[in-house]
């Protein structure tokens, strides 16, 4: 791993860039070392300096946790194959048409996944090797897909927050039930693009003992902030 960029931004937290290989990151961090790790991902295809990502990020390291993100394979300004770029057409144009997606949206995450999965992984090993940074690992973002799938395969991963505003394969909705580790999810009631019924089932199939979930009224980027909080809260039950 190389640090590429470092600026300390005006709430005190530092912010540094970093590679992997051919993979971009960023970690935020507030000082206190080693601090907890939370793996932080934007949904599928957006690049980690999206504004929201960003937000949650500063808050979060604020609060006392290390906070990294990946550009993972297809996703921000990495290259995308033709196979994704002609999926993102059809569903482009599948949506101009008011034609099924479900479909499109398997051929395109599904994919995304099996190759995020390992660069996650591989960006984790690097992360704990930091002083800054140490366990336990948490995981929040709006990839729930992708979330998914390493909850179940990597065992340092010790609490989830999912929203449940991205699009899950089937074969993720299969492998939550093997998702153990404490969970929050949260749900927009009227999410324009997300099924609400399909939410409710993917959190009802969860196999967390502890799993809560939080929905709110309003669109698709319509979470209220203080749902931010009490991410922190849950956060702070399980890995302080």
């Amino acid at each position: 791993m190389q640090f590429t960029s470092e600026q300390r931004l005006d709430d005190g937290v530092l912010e540094r860039g970093f590679t992997l290989g051919e993979i971009p990151g960023t970690l935020w961090t507030s000082g206190s070392a080693p601090a907890p790790l939370v793996l932080m991902a934007h949904n599928n295809g957006l690049p980690k300096a999206d504004p929201r990502l960003v937000a949650r990020a500063r808050y979060t390291a604020a609060r006392g946790y290390a906070v990294a993100t990946i550009d993972a394979a297809g996703c921000g300004d990495r290259p995308r194959s033709a196979a994704d770029e002609r999926a993102r057409a059809d569903l482009r144009r599948a949506m101009r048409a008011g034609e099924p997606v479900d479909e499109i949206f398997e051929s395109l995450v599904g994919p995304l996944v099996e190759k995020a999965v390992p660069e996650w992984r591989a960006a984790l090993d690097a992360l704990l090797e930091l002083p800054d940074t140490g366990g336990p690992v948490g995981y929040s973002g709006g990839w729930t897909a992708l979330g998914i799938r390493l909850a179940v395969v990597e065992p340092r991963i010790a609490a989830a927050g999912f929203f449940a505003g991205g699009y899950v394969p089937r074969a993720q909705r299969e492998e939550a039930r093997r998702v153990t580790v404490p969970l929050l999810f949260l749900l927009q009631w009227d999410d324009e693009g997300n099924p609400r019924q399909r939410a409710l089932e993917l959190f009802d199939a969860f196999g967390s003992d502890e799993k809560t979930l939080h929905a709110n009224t309003g669109g698709h980027t319509g979470t209220p902030w203080f749902e931010l909080e009490d991410g922190c809260r849950f956060l702070d039950r399980h890995l302080k």
